[in-house]
C-alpha cells in the first residue's frame, strides 16, 4: 500500500508541476486556452485521491499527525513530491516484507 501511495504521490506532484509551470504560463503568457481546465481537472482528481489515500496509509503505517501534515504540505508545493518520495522509499526499505503465508 505504501508503494502504491508513493507512485500516486509522484503522479500527483508531476501534475502540479505541469499545471503551475506549463499549463498556467501557456494560458496567461501565450493566451493558449483549454490547457488549464484539462490539466487542472486531472490534478484536482489526483489530489483528492492523494488525500484519501494518505489518510488510509497514515492509519495503516501509524504515521504521526505531524508527519501526515508534512505529507499534505508536500502535495501543494511544486516539486516537494520528490523529497517525500525519498522519505517513503526509505520507509519501504525498513518495513519488513510480509511472507505469503501471513497474507
Amino acid at each position: 500500500m505504501l508503494n502504491t501511495f508513493r507512485i500516486l504521490s509522484l503522479v500527483e506532484g508531476t501534475s502540479l508541476v505541469v499545471l503551475c509551470f506549463i499549463a498556467m504560463p501557456l494560458k496567461y503568457q501565450l493566451g493558449v486556452q483549454g490547457v488549464v481546465p484539462v490539466v487542472g481537472m486531472l490534478h484536482g482528481l489526483l489530489w483528492m485521491a492523494y488525500v484519501v489515500m494518505s489518510l488510509s496509509v497514515s492509519h495503516v503505517e501509524k504515521w504521526s499527525v505531524g508527519f501526515w501534515l508534512l505529507v499534505l504540505l508536500a502535495s501543494v508545493i511544486p516539486g516537494a513530491c520528490l523529497l517525500l518520495d525519498k522519505k517513503l522509499k526509505s520507509a519501504i526499505k525498513t518495513t519488513p516484507a510480509q511472507s505469503p503465508s501471513s497474507v
